[in-house]
């Protein structure tokens, strides 16, 4: 694609940037066979070929963006699927990234969108506040049909019926492996998740000391940004990214440490663009070194000695979330580890499409997002599955709420099938079954 940004726009590290990705793109058009919102909205700029023109023509010409321009740039998921798609090798999600950027900077918008906003950036990276929040849509679930504004009826659907107990193991502190030490690695316990479902982080803690490694829970880590970042808040998420680089960072200066484990895939796939978000900043070094030794969990079980299993009756269906196939093109790794663990696993059709949680995206776009997610569940339960197995918090919460089929993570079942405890989301009654509230002294 032919740009023509001048000598002192591209003095600018982001429209430097953006004018390589653009470059790159030869307008094939295949990114709009697998992006979910053409499908949905049959809408050439509602494809990413067609953001691509609206972002290029905004940065072109310096321009203040309009209506048209924000809405289509805003309908975008970043599921990322285009970037998998795409022969040229266009990196679409620094592209989009930097068009959201540019019209928090610049776009004034509606004063409901501004409220909702920042209210979303608010609660949702603090677990605390974000808890308060839950409890409080709880108690207004009756009255969602009410709400004239779909967003907020969104939002209070979405919330869970139980608000999960604080888990003191997700405090900074060092867990000891069982047996000899294989690894010493930093869990990134986030903010959302712990809020939402503690039960995975300390699946993961079970499981990881159980395989030999060493976890530490660092002091000052927490939300990764991404939440902030996809709305364009930069200097939000640059700086709560920044504590979690400084964290990790002295981690690996002090005691060293061989991956930071993440068991959100949509706060691995930010975590591992610090690199880039930092590239200009004081902290590049550090970032680059933290993007480095950043993992998937599904990547550091991989390089452990996970035991086979005895063949199980339960069938997992699997839902591979976009920001762990698409935004760090991972695809087998959660399979082939759970058929290692002995249960039989099924994909739904189209399962490159995004079940439409994407983030706050859910609760922005409901609409849109209500339209795949019943495409999604349909796929899946097609498959007649015992359980749903994701490795996404967004994409659990957004399948569990259209589904009867327990949805759980995929870590839990493997610590499940390893001598870990039944996942309550499994279970008839959620306080039923064993329970290891201590895991320095679990299995």
């Amino acid at each position: 694609m032919k740009t023509e940004f001048t000598a002192q726009q591209l003095t600018d590290p982001g429209i430097q940037r953006s004018n390589e990705i653009l470059r790159n793109c030869v307008h094939c058009g295949f990114c709009t066979a697998t992006c979910p919102t053409y499908q949905v909205l049959g809408d050439e700029l509602d494809s990413p070929r067609g953001r691509i023109y609206l972002i290029k023509d905004m940065l072109e010409n310096d321009r203040v963006p309009d209506a048209k321009t924000v809405k289509h740039i805003d309908r975008c998921l970043s599921c990322l699927a285009c970037m998998t798609t795409c022969p040229s090798g266009v990196h679409y999600m620094h592209l989009v990234d930097h068009a959201r950027d540019y019209i928090e900077q610049r776009y004034k918008r509606p004063l409901g969108d501004r409220a909702l906003r920042w209210i979303l950036s608010k609660i949702l990276p603090y677990p605390g506040r974000f808890r308060l929040a839950l409890l409080g849509a709880k108690m207004g679930r009756p009255l969602a049909r009410f709400m004239p504004d779909p967003r907020l009826r969104a939002m209070l659907e979405m919330a869970p019926k139980q608000v999960p107990p604080v888990s003191r193991n997700d405090d900074p502190q060092t867990f000891q492996p069982h047996g000899t030490r294989k690894m010493r690695v930093a869990l990134m316990t986030g903010c959302a998740q712990k809020a939402l479902n503690t039960d995975i982080n300390d699946a993961t803690l079970r499981l990881l000391t159980r395989l030999g490694c060493e976890v530490v829970v660092a002091q000052g880590a927490g939300c990764c940004g991404a939440l902030t970042h996809h709305m364009g808040k930069t200097d939000e998420s640059h700086r709560t990214a920044a504590h979690n680089i400084r964290a990790w960072y002295d981690e690996m200066q002090s005691e060293g440490l061989d991956a930071i484990v993440i068991n959100t895939s949509g706060c691995g796939t930010t975590v591992k663009d610090y690199g880039h978000m930092f590239r200009n900043e004081a902290l590049a070094e550090q970032a680059a070194a933290v993007s480095n030794i950043a993992m998937d969990v599904s990547e550091v079980l991989m390089r452990l000695d996970l035991p086979e299993g005895e063949a199980k009756d339960e069938t997992i269906a699997y839902h591979a979330a976009c920001s762990l196939q698409h935004g760090q093109q991972i695809k087998t790794y959660p399979k082939d580890l759970l058929k290692r663990a002995g249960f039989r696993v099924v994909e739904p059709a189209d399962s490159h499409l995004c079940c439409g949680s994407a983030g706050t995206y859910n609760l922005m776009q409901p609409e849109i997002s209500g339209k795949l997610k019943a495409r999604k569940v349909r796929t899946l339960e097609a498959k007649s599955p015992d359980i749903i197995a994701a490795g996404n918090i967004g994409c659990m919460m957004q399948i569990g709420s259209g589904t009867g089929v327990p949805v759980v993570h995929t870590v839990e079942l493997l610590d499940w099938a390893t001598g870990g405890p039944v996942p309550p989301a499994m279970r008839a009654d959620r306080n039923a079954g064993p329970q290891v509230p201590n895991l320095r002294n679990a299995p």
